[in-house]
C-alpha cells in the first residue's frame, strides 16, 4: 500500500475547479461572479449554497459547511481524503506519484473503505465471468443481447453475471486477500455457521453507482422461473448502501439531468439502460422500491423537474401514482408519460428509433395534476360517490405542494375538467390544510393555538464585539492581506506638558505588515483560540512569502479553521457589511480605501479593550481603597486615550 505524494495533491489542487467539481453533483446557477444552488446537504426550496470560482472555495450557509474541492467530496461523497485526491486526479488526468505507506497507515484504513474496495473487486469479477467464462457467455451475454444491449452499453453500465456456484465469488475473493468480514458486510457473501456461499450465485448482475461513480451494491437478476428465487436481488443495506438513497443510473445520468434540466424517473434497471442506449441519458430508476424523501432530494440536487415513465396498463399508471404525492411535497414540478397498452420504457425504446421516443415523450407528457384528473374522472364513470372520492383524492394531492401559487392555478384547472366549482375546492382545500397543521402541532406538542398572540418581546441577542471585531481582523487579513495600501495614521505622543496628542504621518505598507504592527505595538491578543490560530498561520505564511494570496491557506489548515476561513470568505461574497452600527461596531464600507477600513477596525477594537480596562479599573476601587487614587488616575488616562481615539475615528464614544 502506498501514499499519494505531495508533488501530486499539490497538482490536483492548482488543476481542479471548484465550480466545475461541485457541478456534477448540484445544480449551479450564476449569480454574478459565483455560482448558487440548493444544499446537497440539507431540505431547502431557497439556494443557499455558494461556489466561488475566483477563491476556488464553497459555502453551504444552511448547514454551515465549507471549503475547497477536496472537502466537498469528503461532505457530499463521504471520501477519504486519499479518496478525494484519487478521485479528482483521475478526473484531471493527472498522474499519481505514490510513495511507500507504513505499518500504521495500513491500519488506519476504515471498514468503509474495504467494503468499496471489495464491490470494486466483485465487479471485475462479475464483468470477467460475463465475458471470459464459457457459462458466461452461454447464458448471461446472450441475456443481455437478446435485451438489445450492445458491447458498449453492457462496457459501461459494469454488467456481469455471477456463476451458478456456492462458492465461486467468495473463494476466489479470500485467495486474492479479501477479508471474509467486508465480504459478509457488503452482503456479496452470506456466512451461515462454518458454512460460506454467494448470495448473487446464478444471476446476471447490475452494479449500483453513487452520484460520483463508486459502487455502492449490486442487483441480481435470476435467468428462468424460479419458484423459490426472488426474481430481483438487491445487496443488503450497510453503511455503504441504503436502497432508499440511491437510483439507480444517477451517475450516467447526473450531467445530462443538470443540462436538460429534467429528469426521467423509471422503474427498473433496463429501463435504464435501454433509453440510455437510445441516447436519452437523463434517466434514472427507483429500483423497484417505492421512491422516498431522499431519492427525491437526490434528483433536485440537479433539476427541479421530474418527468415519471410508467407502463401503458392501469396497474402501470397507478403504481407511478403513488410515489408522486411525495414529490409535490418536496415542492418539484411533475409530469408524467405512459406507454401505449402493453408496452413499458425498456420495450418501446427498443422497438424505436431516438428521434420517435423524443417526439412520443414530448408530446405525451402532461402535468401530473391534469393527467390524474382526467385519470380519475374517467374511471368514476359519473357516478357521484365516486366522483366525491375523485374530487377529495385530487385535492389532497394538490394540498401537497408548498407553493400557494401554484395550488391556486391547480384548484382553477381541476375545477374545470371535474365540472365543480371553485369555491368547493378552495373550501376543501383549506380543512385539508388546517388539519395538517393541527396533526403536526400534535405531533410535535405544540402548545400554542392558531392566532394565538404573543404578549412577551424576544429578547434580542448579546452581540460579543469582541468576537466581531477580531473575525474582521481575519477577514481582512484573507481579503486583503498580500495588498500594498497607504495608511493615514495618528501617532500618540506626549507633550511638554504631559498631555498625550496625536501627530498625523502616512505610510505605505502591506495590510498585513499594519495590522501585525498595529496589534504588536498595543499587546493585543485574540480572545478566540481559533482566531489566534487562523492570525498567526496567516502572518506566517506571508512573512514567508509576501505576495502569496491568503485564500490559498485553505487547502493547508485543519478543516475547523477551513471552514472559518470559508465562512468569512462567503460571507463577504454574500453581504455588504451592514447591520454594524446596531451592533456598536462602525468598520468602513468595503467599497471604501482599504487603509481606512484596517485603521477603522483596529481602532474600534482598540476602544472596545480600553472600554473593558476601565471597567476593570473601576472595580478594583471598591476592593483597595488605599489605591483609589492610583486607579483613578488610571481610569483617567485610558479615558483620555479613548477620547483622542474617538477624534481619530471621528464619532463619539
Amino acid at each position: 500500500m502506498t501514499l499519494i505524494s505531495r508533488q501530486t495533491i499539490d497538482a490536483v489542487f492548482e488543476a481542479a475547479r471548484v465550480e466545475e467539481v461541485i457541478g456534477d453533483f448540484v445544480q449551479l446557477k450564476k449569480s454574478g461572479s459565483n455560482f448558487k444552488g440548493l444544499s446537497p446537504f440539507t431540505d431547502e426550496r431557497s439556494p443557499s449554497f455558494m461556489v466561488s470560482p475566483v477563491k476556488q472555495i464553497w459555502k453551504d450557509f444552511s448547514s454551515g459547511k465549507g471549503g475547497t474541492a477536496v472537502s466537498f467530496l469528503m461532505e457530499h461523497e463521504h471520501f477519504t481524503y486519499p479518496e478525494a485526491i484519487r478521485y479528482l486526479a483521475q478526473k484531471y488526468n493527472i498522474e499519481i506519484e505514490e510513495t511507500e505507506q507504513t505499518d500504521e497507515d495500513k491500519a488506519a484504513m476504515d471498514a468503509r473503505e474495504s467494503m468499496f474496495l471489495v464491490n470494486t473487486f466483485a465487479a471485475e469479477f462479475f464483468e470477467r465471468q460475463l465475458n471470459q467464462s464459457e457459462e458466461g457467455r452461454a447464458i448471461a451475454l446472450s441475456y443481455f443481447v437478446e435485451r438489445g444491449f450492445t458491447p458498449e452499453t453492457i462496457k459501461t453500465f459494469q454488467l456481469g453475471y455471477s456463476p451458478d456456484e456456492w462458492q465461486a465469488f467468495t473463494d476466489e475473493a479470500l485467495e486474492k486477500g479479501y477479508q471474509l468480514e467486508f465480504l459478509e458486510q457488503t452482503g456479496l457473501t452470506i456466512v451461515k455457521e462454518d458454512k460460506k456461499f454467494d448470495r448473487f450465485k446464478g444471476r446476471v448482475m447490475f452494479p449500483i453507482h453513487s452520484l460520483s461513480g463508486r459502487i455502492l451494491g449490486f442487483g441480481g437478476r435470476i435467468l428462468g422461473s424460479s419458484k423459490t428465487a426472488a426474481k430481483y436481488l438487491n445487496s443488503p443495506e450497510s453503511s455503504i448502501y441504503s436502497k432508499g438513497k440511491v437510483l439507480y443510473g444517477i451517475y450516467f445520468a447526473k450531467q445530462q439531468i443538470a443540462k436538460e434540466d429534467n429528469c426521467y424517473l423509471v422503474e427498473g434497471y433496463t429501463d435504464v439502460i435501454q433509453l440510455h442506449q437510445k441516447g436519452i441519458t437523463n434517466v434514472v430508476a427507483s429500483s423497484g422500491t417505492a421512491l422516498t424523501p431522499d431519492q427525491i432530494r437526490l434528483i433536485s440536487r440537479l433539476t427541479n423537474n421530474i418527468t415519471v415513465l410508467f407502463d401503458g396498463d392501469a396497474a402501470g399508471a397507478r403504481a407511478a401514482m403513488r410515489g408522486i404525492d411525495l414529490i409535490l411535497e418536496q415542492g418539484m414540478n411533475v409530469r408524467v408519460c405512459s406507454f401505449p397498452d402493453g408496452e413499458d420504457p425498456d420495450s418501446f425504446a427498443k422497438e424505436h428509433p431516438k428521434d420517435v421516443i423524443d417526439h412520443y415523450l414530448k408530446e405525451n407528457s402532461k402535468d401530473f395534476i391534469t393527467y390524474k384528473a382526467r385519470m380519475l374522472m374517467a374511471e368514476s364513470n359519473n357516478d357521484p360517490v365516486k366522483k366525491a372520492a375523485t374530487i377529495n383524492d385530487m385535492v389532497n394531492s394538490i394540498s401537497k405542494i408548498p407553493n400557494d401559487i401554484q395550488r391556486e392555478v391547480y384548484i382553477r384547472s381541476c375545477a374545470q375538467i371535474m365540472d365543480i366549482g371553485e369555491a368547493v375546492l378552495f373550501s376543501t382545500l383549506a380543512q385539508l390544510t388546517q388539519r395538517q397543521v393541527k396533526e403536526a402541532r400534535e405531533a410535535f406538542k405544540d402548545p400554542q393555538k392558531p392566532f394565538e398572540v404573543v404578549t412577551h418581546k424576544p429578547k434580542a441577542p448579546k452581540v460579543d464585539i469582541q468576537y466581531e471585531l477580531e473575525r474582521k481582523i481575519i477577514e481582512l487579513l484573507l481579503l486583503y492581506g498580500n495588498q500594498e495600501a497607504e495608511f493615514e495614521d495618528l501617532l500618540l505622543k506626549e507633550t511638554e506638558s504631559g498631555e498625550l496628542e496625536l501627530e498625523p504621518f502616512k505610510q505605505q505598507i502591506k495590510v498585513f505588515e499594519k495590522i501585525f504592527l498595529d496589534l504588536q505595538e498595543d499587546e493585543m491578543v485574540f480572545s478566540n483560540e481559533q482566531f489566534k490560530g487562523l492570525y498567526f498561520t496567516i502572518i506566517e505564511s506571508l512573512n514567508q512569502n509576501p505576495s502569496d494570496l491568503p485564500q490559498n491557506l485553505v487547502s493547508k489548515v485543519p478543516t475547523d479553521l477551513a471552514e472559518i476561513m470559508t465562512t468569512i470568505l462567503m460571507d463577504h461574497e454574500r453581504y455588504h457589511l451592514h447591520d454594524w452600527e446596531r451592533k456598536n461596531i462602525f468598520p468602513q464600507s468595503k467599497d471604501g480605501k482599504i487603509g481606512q477600513l484596517v485603521n477603522e477596525t483596529i481602532l474600534s477594537l482598540r476602544c472596545f479593550l480600553i472600554d473593558l480596562k476601565i471597567m476593570e479599573f473601576q472595580s478594583k476601587t471598591n476592593d483597595h481603597e488605599e489605591d483609589h487614587k492610583e486607579i483613578l488616575e488610571d481610569v483617567m488616562n485610558y479615558s483620555n486615550l479613548k477620547r483622542l481615539l474617538s477624534r481619530k475615528l471621528n464619532r463619539v464614544l
